[in-house]
């Protein structure tokens, strides 16, 4: 089996490599079953006569050098050595993202509105700051000290709070959809006021203290519109990867 050589380590690596590793590391499942789901895309996509054409590929590979800063050949062909992969399988890849793009909306472009209508709260969305803490003593010490203005919610997050990224930026985790949140959390969260303080609630990660900025109601956005179709996508193709896999055992 030929060798592939990698650039930054300078060194030779074989396929058989690379397969053992993925084995010994457990993502060689993964890689798996994305595989199988191509082709299953490739099968459904062919079925409803969809193909994607050279000048699709080419507008979306301008799209993505612009939003890379990749403005001349020599930068994009440097980008593509570091990613150890060549023009062609670039562009591959690209096709294989509009095909899948294109069978989603074959298949769920006029069901989006139905599943909105019927799963609208869902899309609720949040403006939320949060902290967490390892210790329940910790976070309603922290309460009342923001009860009694002793201390800013967000000065208690940038001190307090145990995850780094959240700390640097005083606690906010931007807009939140409520189907994203654990059902108890959503409860108590959206049922509060703005500006009230929410908890501590005990989660495996610690015990949280929210805020709410913004309760912002769900519209039929185009943003929206999509991550119910990647939704939707992605629920049917697991439905068909499983039936797949149940046949070959069969």
């Amino acid at each position: 089996m030929r060798a592939i050589m990698v650039n930054l380590a300078k060194a030779a690596i074989t396929l058989e490599e690379i397969a053992s590793f993925l084995k010994k590391d457990l993502r060689l499942k993964e890689v798996y079953l994305h595989i199988l789901q191509r082709h299953i895309i490739e099968k459904a996509a062919a079925e409803r006569g969809l193909t994607v054409t050279e000048e699709e590929i080419q507008a979306q590979g301008d799209s993505f050098r612009f939003q890379n800063r990749l403005e001349k050949a020599a930068d994009t062909l440097a980008w593509l050595a570091d990613q150890m992969i060549s023009v062609e399988e670039w562009e591959e890849g690209i096709r294989d993202r509009l095909l899948a793009q294109k069978l989603s909306d074959a298949i769920f472009a006029k069901e989006v509105e139905k599943f909105f209508a019927q799963n609208r709260i869902d899309f609720d969305q949040i403006l939320l700051y949060q902290i967490v803490v390892p210790y329940e003593r910790v976070a309603r010490e922290l309460y009342y000290q923001i009860e009694e203005q002793e201390i800013s919610f967000y000065e208690a997050a940038h001190l307090y709070d145990i995850d780094e990224r959240r700390r640097y930026n005083c606690g906010y985790e931007g807009k939140i959809y409520r189907s994203s949140l654990k059902p108890e959390l959503a409860a108590a969260i959206f049922s509060a006021k703005l500006g009230e303080i929410v908890g501590p609630l005990k989660t495996d990660r610690g015990y949280h203290l929210f805020v709410v900025e913004d309760f912002i109601r769900a519209e039929l956005t185009p943003e929206v519109q999509q991550e119910i179709k990647d939704r939707m996508f992605q629920q049917w193709l697991a439905s068909e990867l499983n039936y797949y896999l149940h046949s070959l055992n069969n």
